[in-house]
């Protein structure tokens, strides 16, 4: 049985700057390793240092204008290094907030502007250097051999209609929380299931829960009925439901029948009620939705076998998932299964899951609290120089003119840039549409709450499954394309134009690239100000496996 957790693990602190890695590197021996901000030499208490405990670091760096591009490597120290104290800095500013500059950026060197083809303006130089090859062993979860499970889908247990369904749909092997998720969910016991982004926790719940229900059916235990769902999974937004659809439909056309279906807003009620009561073996439904139909009394929960609740740290936010967890737990069989799908588990979701559900098993995959190693980063300071006025139009103009650079500099097929409000999105729409007003090189495609839904699924729909012949596709969105949706080996490029206001929320954008066992993309988190130094706090701690939270007592006996 698990118990509450009350003691802070692991709580992110900003009390001193760390050496950070851009490109994945081996594990650092200790956490406090820091570099100092000062500029000054006779400040900086590593060159009394002897020079066998100085960590080797490689760098390549440019510096134009007011756009500051830095990338760092880092080799295993083999002692502690002195740590350098600086002022603790507050939370990440909005744009909307005045930003200063942080303190100069050691050894950076100044250069002269660059001017961007076809235009007078004056921009910065975004192309910077790959690392050198690191020869130091270091720990891969995402790549190739390590990604998968020593496993086969036999040995973990899935029955032989199923393993001929995954490898219809090119599965060979389970991935790790695949294989550890698999006993205790096709037993029936509740879970909370927790893996980085892109790991395949889809596939974790969706493989036994269906293959359990299926037996079930060719056993005459359970069936199918109207109004009455066998599978409830709960999702935050409309696009993660049809995301979520379409692996369902997959399955059932590559040799297990079910039938399953979405209830969402956005969509005419009168289909969808129609659908229902004709019978569903999975019904996928936003909170809202959701809720509505059980007061109505058109959802039904008397057959329910089993409730998902994916992305449950997100769903904790929706005002009515509360309420339609109780409806849930008051209405349906005492023997109902519940799983809790997460890739962040803060302390406060986890006591909440755990008071309700105490028998609750947690099953954590190897990636938790990791992002993947085909992921390299660049983190691009666009505070401006120190003559600069610090607003947020000015803030706004530099992260507009590194991203025009980024754009026609360094063009891929797929970009997705996220903002942090939607008026920001249009800004930058407008942005991108004025720098390209024929779309010969540039075709942007927002996505956000204010569009209406048709159209955020018509262009996720385009940016998912279609490939420019040439030139590139950019998705200009909020978090809701960060919530859960899958885009393996689509997205070639992740753009941060605004800091997250979580440091949870940034796993999630940035793992909207290089997902899943091969995959490769790149990230450029655009920061001001104070900014930089959280965001080189929260790389650190990501590669190293550290939540940027608190955490519960399970996850810190686990490591």
């Amino acid at each position: 049985m698990l118990v509450k957790a009350y003691s802070p693990l692991l709580k992110l602190d900003c009390n001193s700057i760390s050496i950070y890695r851009l490109s994945h590197g081996p594990r650092l021996h200790s956490p406090s390793i820091h570099a100092s901000t000062s500029s000054s030499s006779s400040n900086d208490p590593t060159t009394n240092m002897d020079k066998s405990q100085s960590p080797s670091v490689l760098r390549s760096r440019s510096s134009f204008g007011r756009l500051k591009v830095e990338r760092v490597r880092t080799t295993r120290p083999k002692e502690l290094v002195v740590q350098v104290p600086t002022k603790n800095p507050p939370l990440p500013v909005d744009d909307d907030d005045v930003v200063e500059s942080p303190p100069p950026l050691r050894k950076w060197t100044r250069k002269g502007s660059e001017t961007r083809v076809g235009s007078s303006n004056k921009g910065w130089n975004l192309k910077y250097d790959s690392p050198e090859p690191d020869s130091t062993p270091r720990t891969n979860f995402s790549s190739g051999s390590d990604f998968f499970s020593r496993k086969s889908f036999r040995d973990v247990g899935y029955s032989d209609f199923m393993i001929e369904c995954l490898r219809k749909l090119n599965f060979q092997r389970p991935s790790h929380i695949q294989a550890m998720s698999f006993a205790p969910v096709k037993e029936g016991k509740s879970c909370i299931l927790a893996d980085q982004s892109g790991s395949g926790k889809t596939l974790a719940y969706l493989a036994p829960v269906i293959q359990r229900l299926r037996q079930e059916e060719i056993d005459g235990k359970s069936m199918a009925s109207s109004q009455s769902p066998r599978l409830i999974v709960l999702v935050p937004t409309a696009e993660l439901a049809s995301q979520v659809l379409v692996n369902c439909r997959s399955m059932s056309k590559s040799g297990v029948p079910f039938r399953s279906m979405v209830v969402t807003g956005g969509f005419r009620q009168k289909t969808q009620l129609e659908n229902l009561q004709q019978g569903v073996d999975v019904l996928i439904a936003t909170p809202g939705r959701c809720m509505y139909m059980i007061k109505e009394g058109f959802l039904k929960l008397g057959n329910l076998r089993c409730a998902v609740l994916d992305e449950v740290d997100i769903l904790f936010n929706d005002e009515d998932f509360e309420s339609v967890l109780q409806n849930l737990m008051s209405s349906s069989p005492v023997t109902t299964q519940y799983l809790f799908v997460t890739a962040t588990l803060p302390v406060g979701i986890y006591n909440k899951l755990v008071e309700v559900f105490p028998d609750c098993e947690v099953t954590m995959g190897p990636g938790m609290h990791r992002i993947s190693t085909g992921l390299d980063e660049v983190l691009v300071d666009c505070s401006g120089g120190e003559e600069t006025e610090k607003t947020p139009e000015s803030a706004f103009m530099n992260k507009k003119s590194a991203l025009l650079q980024l754009v026609e500099e360094s063009p891929v097929p797929k970009t997705i840039v996220f903002c942090n409000k939607i008026e920001t999105c249009r800004k930058v729409e407008n942005a991108l549409k004025r720098f390209d007003r024929r779309e010969n090189q540039v075709k942007v495609l927002p996505f956000h709450a204010a569009m209406a839904q048709e159209s955020r699924l018509a262009n996720l729909e385009e940016f998912s499954n279609s490939r420019p012949e040439k030139g590139s596709q950019i998705l200009v969105c909020t978090d809701r394309a960060s919530r859960g949706m899958d885009f393996a080996g689509v997205v070639d490029h992740v753009v941060l134009f605004d800091f997250p206001r979580d440091p949870s929320e940034y796993v999630r954008r940035v793992g909207r690239t290089a997902r899943g066992a091969s995959g490769k993309g790149r990230a450029f988190i655009f920061v001001v100000g104070k900014q930089v130094f959280l965001a080189r706090r929260i790389m650190e701690r990501n590669r190293k496996g550290h939540p940027l939270h608190d955490v519960p007592s399970a996850y810190e006996l686990s490591r």
